[in-house]
């Protein structure tokens, strides 16, 4: 299983760059996890966006899902080249049905997942969380039955977490705050509340993400590692993990 983090701001893209989304793959079956401003763009330096196999989305604030609109475009632009119309799988909660229906386009089906459930995708199997944030949010927990990863896409800090992600190998946390900072209202977490569900959950690897666009960022690696003692990264562009 692997994973190239495509966008990772929180709120909206710094230049040359996108929010959050993540590229999933196993086996030659590719997923995008969330579609962030400026993904479609910076998703094809690895991955042509006909290659996709489904996307799935956490929830419908718009630096997590700006971008389905112009992929559905794009897979209409290609049914025209091509002259075959495939239809691409995107996956949301129906918790807002005026959002999940936009999922749905003349290439693309959108397909409501059961947040109580678990989904099967290809080689993945997902299960939910809901967050804490202003809007219905899901984080997931992924596993191609031999690793897993989980992503808290945007919350607050509750200690549901911790269970959630005992023992994956790799947690994506929500990191749009710093250390000394309080985002609850907002509805995110801080960098030592996401390194506390890493140590509290026993996993391997912490990477931070849905960052923030000012300050020293470098300083939410150090403000985790007081709690954490793992590896510890900040997501980027073109950041990949496999097992």
């Amino acid at each position: 299983m692997k994973l190239t983090v495509i966008g990772y701001w929180g709120g909206f893209p710094m230049a040359n760059s996108a929010t959050s989304s993540y590229l999933l793959e196993k086996d030659g079956y590719t997923l995008l996890i969330d579609a962030g401003s400026g993904s479609l763009s910076r998703l094809q330096n690895y991955k042509h966006f006909m290659d996709l196999d489904a996307v799935i989305i956490s929830h419908y604030h718009q630096d997590h899902i700006a971008d389905i609109g112009v992929l559905q475009y794009a897979w209409l632009v290609q049914s025209y080249v091509t002259g075959e119309k495939e239809i691409l799988p995107i996956y949301g909660h129906t918790e807002n049905e005026n959002k999940f229906e936009s999922l749905t386009h003349e290439c693309t089906k959108g397909l409501a997942y059961d947040p109580e459930g678990k989904l099967e995708i290809g080689p993945f199997s997902i299960t939910f969380l809901k967050t804490n944030h202003p809007v219905p949010c899901y984080g997931m927990r992924i596993t191609d039955g031999e690793s897993t990863i989980v992503y808290t896409a945007d919350t607050t800090f509750k200690r549901e977490w911790i269970d959630f992600s005992k023992d994956a190998d790799l947690l994506i946390t929500d990191c749009n705050f710093y250390g000394d900072q309080d985002g609850s209202k907002a509805g995110h977490m801080t960098s030592r509340e996401g390194a506390t569900i890493a140590k509290e959950a026993n996993v391997g690897q912490l990477i931070l993400s849905h960052l923030p666009q000012y300050g020293q960022r470098e300083l939410l690696i150090e403000e985790a590692s007081e709690i954490y003692d793992g590896p510890i990264q900040l997501a980027k562009e073109g950041l990949t993990w496999e097992k």
